[in-house]
């Protein structure tokens, strides 16, 4: 597998930026192989996303931090330089629910997630065998009614001790209290099963059905203090009618949530995403 430098950069909107991180990188001798932009004319921000061949620049992506950081500083970018020798280490958090579960298990074994999983952590013992025949730890933190401080934090330090970079609530049935949403901002993925902003909260689906809509969906986006409300990554839809009740349309949502959300991890996990305010930026 080629061995990359992702190179992901906000900042103000102003000539020369384009040209000035390319000529650095090629005045290295670097290789890119893909280069993504955007300019938010609403707000005068501007956004990159650079793979560059690392065989090519002849630097550690120490090294590379380093020789690019006046760059940054004169641009005033929020910027970030990761290496993709180093894989990602994911921590799984799930409820009852077992289809985005499965479903990430299998992409998982399959290579199509670039990342350890470095353990599961759920309410319930339902998960147990299918995570542990994945030879992946698995860890029950019951959450009481009057005890989920003390719930939290367990978990709190069963993904500080994973060393985890990321946290997927993949069904995850359980409200992260705001004091872990700060603590992991930006790295918690969490799947709706609505097409946000309707339907927030609990039992979407049947809230769906009582109103009448004609499409239903899934949305993959980022944990925030605010239930439902984070910056969104990804969303899908699938179609329904009169006909269907809403067993069917939990039926059809389980298909949607599984593909939105392996959608989002992976654009996360390949550094396609960057947040701004409360919204993303999406280099799919």
């Amino acid at each position: 597998m080629s061995h990359y430098y992702r190179l992901m950069v906000s900042c103000p909107d102003r000539v020369g930026i384009v040209s000035r991180v390319s000529g650095f990188i090629a005045g290295h001798g670097g290789s890119i192989t893909e280069a993504n932009q955007h300019s938010d004319l609403d707000t005068g921000c501007f956004f990159m996303r650079y793979e560059i061949l690392a065989d090519s620049i002849g630097m550690s992506a120490d090294e590379l931090r380093q020789a690019f950081a006046p760059i940054a500083e004169e641009f005033d970018m929020t910027w970030a330089l990761t290496d993709t020798r180093k894989r990602p280490r994911v921590v799984l958090m799930v409820s009852r629910e077992s289809h985005c579960l499965v479903d990430l298990l299998y992409r998982w074994t399959a290579g199509e997630l670039n990342c350890d999983i470095a353990a599961v952590v759920s309410n319930h013992e339902a998960m147990r065998g299918l995570v542990e025949w994945h030879q992946i730890p698995y860890y029950r933190v019951p959450v009481k009614a009057g005890e989920k401080q003390q719930a939290f934090d367990e978990v709190q330090r069963l993904v500080d001790a994973s060393r985890a970079d990321c946290v997927v609530l993949a069904r995850y049935m359980q409200i992260l209290p705001p004091a872990l949403c700060e603590r992991y901002a930006g790295r918690v993925i969490n799947i709706h099963h609505s097409f946000l902003p309707s339907f927030a909260g609990a039992k979407p689906y049947h809230q769906a059905y009582q109103r009448g809509v004609k499409l239903i969906g899934a949305t993959c986006h980022y944990v925030t203090e605010e239930l439902d409300a984070g910056p969104i990554i990804e969303q899908d839809i699938h179609r329904v009618t009169h006909c269907h009740t809403p067993n069917d349309l939990v039926r059809f949502g389980r298909d949607v949530e599984k593909a939105v959300l392996a959608r989002g991890l992976r654009w996360h996990l390949e550094d396609r995403v960057l947040i701004h305010g409360n919204k993303t930026v999406v280099f799919a």
